[in-house]
């Protein structure tokens, strides 16, 4: 179920995101393999200059954010095919690779991280509790797609550089579109959550359309998922970057910790309430009309250099 070969179509894109948060609170992490970069200004610029013909398998990209008490680590270099391999069971991306097996998600993460140069080196291991077969469409015309692949899951982090080792719950999608992300949508919101359950995901996007696509799903940890009535909006507070963020919650939300601010992005820890048991989420809001800017599309290599070779 899980495979990195299928095809992508030239101006598309393929990820794989996971995110965990550790047993102890102290930590978490994002990893985000990229075929076709959504967020590259070297794609953006590629569609440009030669639009329907961009390649995404010349803009692949490992994202790893580890994030701790003793300080964050970041790392996006984006790389040409050349360094790219991506075969049934495994994909390389430079010196890092990922790969499935009996067990889950395997990672070995070989990186630098920016904008200050620091190695990055150490082992990921993902178990799902179950692996779920749906895609939904996120678009009317079903040009970009989600697969929750596991919802409920447990993860192992061991790292030399830095020096950690922790354990918790994770999560793991793909998404995959037949164009850039900003020609579908404006923004978009979501969010995941371990209930006693197995997990909760909250999903809403504003679409160019003019109408909206809102998902409340609740997903066993043995396997299945469950439509739900998604509860009241509820508003965070807006980024330093003044960027606006609103959850679904029973009683009201709240900021645990912003673990990304950015002028079009933005990632946190949130506490929440859903079916009137407290949670707390992995929380991300996109404006893709930020994105596309041409201030924010010149300030992006500073944080994801490309290598040409």
């Amino acid at each position: 179920m899980i495979r990195f070969d299928r095809p992508v179509p030239r101006g598309g894109y393929a990820w794989w995101y996971v995110d965990a948060l550790s047993d102890d609170g102290r930590h978490a992490l994002t990893l985000i393999a990229f075929i076709g970069s959504v967020f590259s200004p070297y794609y953006a610029a590629a569609r440009r200059l030669a639009p329907g013909r961009a390649a995404p398998e010349d803009f692949v990209a490992i994202n790893l954010a580890l994030y701790g008490p003793r300080g964050n680590r970041w790392t996006m270099t984006e790389r040409r095919r050349h360094c790219l391999r991506a075969e049934a069971d495994s994909l390389a991306i430079g010196p890092s690779r990922l790969a499935v097996d009996a067990r889950g998600l395997a990672a070995e993460i070989a990186e630098w991280s920016n904008p200050l140069p620091r190695r990055v080196r150490g082992t990921i291991r993902l178990v799902p509790h179950a692996l779920e077969p749906t895609t939904y469409k996120l678009d009317a015309a079903g040009r970009h797609r989600w697969q929750p692949l596991a919802p409920c899951a447990r993860i192992r982090v061991a790292f030399t550089a830095p020096e950690l080792a922790w354990e918790g719950n994770a999560y793991l999608d793909r998404n995959d579109g037949d164009e850039p992300i900003a020609h579908a949508f404006r923004r978009w919101h979501w969010s995941r959550a371990a209930t006693r359950q197995g997990a909760a995901i909250l999903y809403h996007a504003e679409r160019r359309d003019g109408g909206q696509t809102s998902l409340a799903l609740g997903f066993a940890a043995g396997g299945g998922a469950t439509a739900f009535t998604p509860p009241p909006a509820a508003a965070l507070p807006a980024t330093r970057w003044r960027l606006a963020r609103e959850t679904r919650s029973d009683g009201g939300a709240s900021l645990i910790r912003n673990l990304e601010d950015t002028p079009f992005y933005a990632r946190a820890r949130i506490g929440a309430s859903l079916g009137g048991e407290a949670v707390e989420a992995v929380h991300e809001t996109l404006d893709c009309d930020r994105l596309v800017h041409p201030a924010v599309q010149f300030m992006l290599p500073f944080r994801m250099p490309r290598r040409f070779i």
